[in-house]
């Protein structure tokens, strides 16, 4: 994506920007989440990191710590739990910190079909895609709205472009997160926050091996963009205010290409690219 001139005041400035604010990052312990983690720490900013293994976490606070003088809070939380975003919210609060950016990256996938498919882990993934990430959301933008300052970002897919045969539950969560996370972007506009969905497609970031989804055509013998690439690109862009943000050309093209194609025509394609 080429950014427009009334973003350059952002991307000039980013570091600046970043130096004094605090992010929130769920999911943190791998993958994009981690990688966003280290792109905040390095252009000067504070962490609040979110995950279940604290082993991890606590692996990355030391890293971060080392490397950028990051002030790093460390909560470890099973984002499935009903009470999770609850929870989390009055640590923090109870800590004294302010978050400027909270960015909703926590999630996971499954693959197979929806009749012979695990219920309690869809529970798990409604969940976690879903309610958690709308909670979080909920409790820390009235915050931002009240400052009159603030971004965030959530991260969807390019799956939430169309249905997913194979991934139902999945596909339709990130649907969700796109339409909500772009309604309410049209909300708090006036309160000088910003919220931006990232939109990646397939990614190097362990997401595959969750969703037991490497042997499908869409990931198998690709090349596929690190987590380090797409979290330095959803960073720019939620810096720069960008309300969808779609990583890679080619994902761009498809991701639009669907509004002009029979509904039943890209159900079948999304299929075929994901039968192994």
């Amino acid at each position: 994506m080429v950014y427009k001139a009334q973003d350059k005041h952002y991307l000039c400035h980013y570091k600046n920007v970043a130096m004094k604010k605090t992010a929130l990052i769920t999911g943190a312990s791998s993958g994009i989440g981690l990688e966003l983690a280290r792109e905040h720490a390095k252009n000067g900013g504070d962490l609040v990191i979110v995950a279940r293994s604290e082993d991890k976490l606590k692996q990355l606070q030391l890293e971060l710590q080392k490397a950028y003088n990051s002030t790093v809070l460390v909560i470890a939380m099973d984002l499935a739990l009903p009470n999770a975003a609850i929870e989390v919210y009055n640590k923090v609060k109870s800590a004294g910190i302010t978050v400027d950016y909270l960015i909703n990256n926590a999630g996971f996938g499954d693959f197979g079909m929806f009749v012979e498919s695990d219920w309690n882990k869809e529970a798990r993934m409604i969940q976690v895609n879903i309610t958690c990430l709308t909670q979080f959301t909920k409790l820390f933008l009235k915050d931002m709205v009240q400052r009159k300052s603030g971004r965030i970002m959530n991260v969807a897919s390019t799956a939430a472009f169309q249905s997913g045969p194979t991934m139902s539950v999945y596909y339709a969560t990130k649907a969700y997160v796109l339409s909500f996370s772009e309604a309410i972007a049209n909300e708090v506009k006036p309160y000088g926050v910003s919220v931006t969905t990232l939109c990646p497609g397939a990614t190097a970031s362990g997401f595959q091996d969750a969703a037991v989804l490497n042997e499908s055509k869409l990931v198998k013998g690709k090349k596929l963009p690190t987590s380090a690439a797409v979290a330095n690109y959803g960073y720019r862009a939620m810096l720069a205010g960008k309300t969808i943000a779609i990583h890679g050309w080619m994902n761009a093209i498809m991701a639009n290409a669907v509004r002009f194609m029979p509904r039943a025509l890209v159900v079948k394609v999304t299929r075929f690219m994901q039968d192994k």
